[in-house]
This record gives C-alpha cells, structure tokens and sequence, in this order.
C-alpha cells in the first residue's frame, strides 16, 4: 500500500511539473528547430507503430512524447498516460523511443516531440493507419462466351485505406480498365474497376487477372478463367499413300477435327456426286480399296457443332499404273529388250490435290545407250559390205582379139585372132 501511494504520488507530482511546464511554455510560442527530429509514421492496422524523438545537441533539456489531443503519453521515461499500448524502447539524452502496438484507426493523427527549452522546440510526427483491403472479387458478366463476343468483368477492392489502385491482366497482356472509387461512412475507401474485351478462340482456358495494389499488400489478386466456344476446325490428313495415288492402290484419309464443344460426329461426302459403293467409312476415317479414275473428284469432310458448321476438301487425281517400256532391237545384234520403269514428276509427287496427271518418261540415259549400239552396229555392217565388195572389183586386158582392129574384115580379124593364140606371152591377164 505504502509503495502504490508513493507511485502515485509521484505521478500526480509529474503531471504538476509537466502542466507548470505547459503554462510556463504556453507565454512563448514554441518553435520548429533542427536541433529536434522525427519522422513520420506508417503502419498497418493491428501491428506496432515505433515514435522516436531525437536531439542533435541536448544541454540537458526534458524530452517528452505528447499525442494529437495534446496529451503526455512519456514525460521523460515516465509514463503518466494510461495506455499500456505505449512501451519506452530506449531513453538518453539524446532520444526519447516509444512502442505503440495493436494499432487501431483511432490512434492516427500528428504525434509532438518537445523538448523543453526557452523557447520550448517541436518536432511533429504524421502517424497514418494502413488498413489493407479485403480479399479483391472478380465477377464476370458471361460464364461461357462464343467466339468473336465481347464480354465484361469487374473487380472490387472493399474498405481499404487508402484508395487501393487495380490493374488488369489477359494472359501476358495488359488491359486498360475503368476504376471508380467510393468513401464509405467509416472513412474507408472501396475501389471498383470494370473492362471489357472480345475474345477468340485463342483465348480459351487463358487466365484474367485482377491486381490489386495498396501499401498496406503486395500481389494481391484474383483470376479468373476464360471459357470460348467456338465451331470446328477440321483437317483431312493422307494416311496412305505417301507419294501420288496411283490405279490399283489403296487411298485411306483421315478427318481430324477440333472444338468448343467437341464434335461427336464427322461426315464424309463426295463434291457434286456420290462415294464409292465400296468406300469404307469409319468414325472420322475414308478407306476405298483398287482405285481408278472413276473414283476422281474432290472428297469433303463435314464436322459441327452447335456454334456453326466447318470442312476441310481433298482431291483426289487417280495416276497411272507404273508401265514397262520397250527398247528397239537390231537385226545386226542379238535381240536383247530392256524394262525401263516410269518416274513421275517430282514436283507432282506430293499428294492427288495437284489434280493434273503428270507425264510419264521414259529413262533417256538407257534409250540413248541402245541408240548408240544400233548405230556402232551398222557402221561396223557397212565396213564389212565396203571391204567385201572391194576384193571383188577389177579391170581386165586380155590379148586374145588382138590384130582384131587392124583386120579388113571379120574372116581376117579371125584368122588373125587364130594366129595369135600360138604365142603364150601374148595370153597373159594382168589385174589391176
């Protein structure tokens, strides 16, 4: 009992000192001097708030710590203020440091760091209470969207103070939105910001995000999902043959589709006629068997569903069948035949969606070679006919008619001719 009179006493002595000091300071206005320093303060509702009063150069002068309305909270390192929220962190000469924890709103306001002196010196310290905002809410104004709509989103940042900012995200990009602010009766600051985009069908499953920014948070945000239907893409995909198609072989297609909803259900026509009564059509695949060029025409794969209708065409050009050809033969040479197979032309061998037959040719380095024998071949004949003929050629001089031309008549020319035979010198041939 005897120490709680005595620790009230002292208090009720303090205040008398304090409130003597107040009258005595109140006949001289008191200054702002460099000498005495603080800073502002910003905290977070419900957290703890550090108020410090500093002196450069102190001649032994009292420091206390008054609050908006002007009252003590620490005279000295006394504390007559019944606020057990206030803490003394550290007192010197130079420093008066006091903790206010649980923050409320009711604590705002300008804080004085005095220091008495004559005149008396202050320093004012702005304190301000961040209240963050609730969790942000996203609304949209259509759950699902169809390709090429626009749409609308809000998103509201309730009670904060201050004023939150919010920013807008579609995937990777930013979108421009229109905010709106409104002061509550409670000085409390809701934020509503509203945009509006169209979307495709690129942006379903993307991500829209709303950002909200206030001292008192950091990423704060909520997101919410795109949902675009949209109609089917179709594509024909040749599963068989690689290379051209050709009479004989087997063409099997298959339909790929993609949708928002998925179609259940492809169709396989043919463009201005009907499919081969032999076709075989199964789920999203065309299968026909032997073809030829009956069977040319531009086949269509039809999908939907209920956002619209989508196809995708083929056209198919039936080639010949690979072909032997034959090579010419010699009467001079052995009969020999050489099977050359076509090629087709390489900017044709893609698909039958050229829709014009390419050529057949012939290989050119084997027909030039066979051109090559024959001729060889009837050269070498028209040497052997040449040197034939040549051994069998000559001009002959005989002298069995000899006298024959100076005979008066033909009795004399014979008798003559008679005569002659007798010589044997006179019977020689000579070949030239």
């Amino acid at each position: 009992m005897a120490r709680a009179g005595s620790g009230s006493l002292a208090t009720i002595l303090l205040l008398l000192i304090s409130q003597a000091a107040l009258l005595k300071g109140a006949a001289q206005d008191p200054v702002v001097s460099q000498n005495l320093v603080t800073d502002n303060v910003a905290v977070v509702e419900g957290e703890t708030a550090i108020i410090s009063c500093r002196v450069k150069n102190n001649d032994d002068s009292v420091i206390q710590l008054l609050n908006p309305n002007r009252q003590t909270i620490y005279f000295r390192d006394m504390r007559p203020l019944k606020d057990a929220r206030f803490q003394l962190v550290n007192f010197s000469e130079n420093e008066l440091r006091v903790s206010l924890s649980n923050v409320s709103l009711s604590d705002e306001g300008r804080y004085v760091c005095q220091l008495y002196t004559d005149p008396p010196q202050e320093a004012y310290a702005d304190f301000t209470v961040l209240i963050p905002p609730g969790n942000p809410i996203i609304e949209a104004k259509d759950e699902v969207l169809s390709e090429g709509n626009e749409t609308e989103m809000t998103c509201t940042a309730m009670s904060s103070k201050p004023a939150a900012t919010i920013r807008w995200m579609k995937g990777d990009k930013e979108l421009a939105g229109k905010p709106k602010v409104e002061l509550t009766y409670d000085k409390m600051y809701t934020v509503t910001s509203r945009v509006a985009f169209a979307v495709s069908k690129e942006d379903d499953g993307v991500p829209v995000i709303c950002i909200v920014d206030h001292p008192a948070v950091k990423d704060f945000r909520a997101r919410k999902f795109l949902e675009v239907q949209y109609k089917p893409e179709v594509k024909i995909v040749v599963e068989f043959p690689q290379g051209l198609t050709r009479e004989g072989e087997n063409l099997e297609l298959t339909c790929q589709t993609k949708g928002k909803p998925q179609p259940q259900r492809v169709n396989w026509v043919k463009v201005d006629d009907d499919v081969p009564t032999h076709a075989v059509i199964t789920g999203s695949d065309l299968y026909i068997e032997n073809l030829n060029k009956s069977y040319n025409g531009t086949y269509r794969c039809v999908a939907s569903n209920p956002l619209g209708e989508s196809y995708d065409d083929y056209i198919l050009y039936v080639y010949d069948a690979p072909t032997t050809t034959p090579i010419p033969t010699s009467a001079i040479i052995t009969t020999t035949s050489i099977t050359t197979t076509s090629t087709s032309n390489p900017k044709a061998n893609q698909d039958s969606r050229a829709g014009e037959g390419a050529p057949r040719t012939v290989d050119h380095a084997v027909i030039g070679g066979v051109v090559a024998v024959v001729v060889f071949a009837m050269l070498c004949l028209l040497i052997v006919l040449g040197r034939y003929f040549a051994r069998h050629k000559g001009t002959y001089f005989t002298h069995e008619a000899k006298g024959a031309d100076d005979a008066a008549d033909a009795d004399t020319a014979i008798i003559n001719a008679e005569g002659g035979h007798t010589n044997s010198d006179e019977k020689k041939e000579y070949y030239i």
